[in-house]
């Protein structure tokens, strides 16, 4: 990739500011490696946004609220050890939670291969040793082991999340999905024995109506 020019370069300080601001109203703390790599993360994407069109966020001072705030705002519902985010697309939600959470393992899946191209160039750069990236499509994706989260931004339609992803969830496992909110036919519509939740997320910095829907097992006891 070429250089940006200086017109074209991100805003680290303003980028810095606003994400250590956002880990304090998330409550995170992550070491100064760890926020490193977030914007390191941040301006790669920036970079490559510019001439591969990875995102529909291409102003850089909504970048850190929409991508890696956004993203680490359901870091408290991640559980391991092992996590697959389904259309991964440019690496959202699963770079930066990988970044945040070092000791669970990350299979990010994609079909596109101009975005697993770049999730690939990412985690080399970063040297993310616990980020997998597979191109796929996730109802032809297997995994003997199962995940223990399966998380995604991307589905619109909670049933198809579900019904594409079933056969990658290891035994007591949830999802997560990111979504404006939770409707009610896609609630009547779970599978038995499931039930779903929608958490509010306070992303800082952002406005927009946000939730975070957690299915998973039914508690019998």
């Amino acid at each position: 990739m070429p250089k940006p020019r200086s017109a074209d370069a991100p805003p680290l300080a303003r980028w810095h500011t606003q994400l250590t601001d956002g880990l304090d109203a998330l409550g995170l703390s992550l070491s100064p490696r760890q926020h490193q790599e977030l914007l390191d993360y941040l301006a790669l994407l920036h970079r490559w946004n510019r001439v591969f069109n990875l995102t529909a966020v291409r102003d850089p001072a909504q970048m850190v609220g929409r991508h890696l705030l956004d993203s680490l705002a359901i870091v408290p519902w991640v559980q391991g050890p092992r996590v697959l985010d389904v259309g991964t697309g440019a690496g959202l939600p699963g770079i930066p939670l990988a970044i945040a959470l070092p000791e669970i393992q990350f299979v990010l899946v994609d079909s596109n291969g101009k975005k697993t191209r770049f999730v690939q160039q990412a985690v080399g750069e970063l040297g993310l040793p616990n980020v997998s990236v597979e191109q796929a499509r996730v109802e032809g994706f297997r995994d003997a082991r199962g995940f223990d989260t399966i998380t995604s931004r991307a589905f619109a339609d909670l049933h198809d999340m579900l019904r594409l992803t079933s056969h990658l969830r290891a035994s007591g496992g949830r999802w997560l999905a990111m979504k404006a909110g939770l409707e009610e036919l896609e609630r009547q519509a779970l599978p038995e024995g499931l039930e779903a939740t929608a958490v509010p997320l306070q992303v800082p910095g952002e406005s927009g109506r946000r939730h975070l829907i957690v299915v998973q097992d039914i508690d019998r006891e």
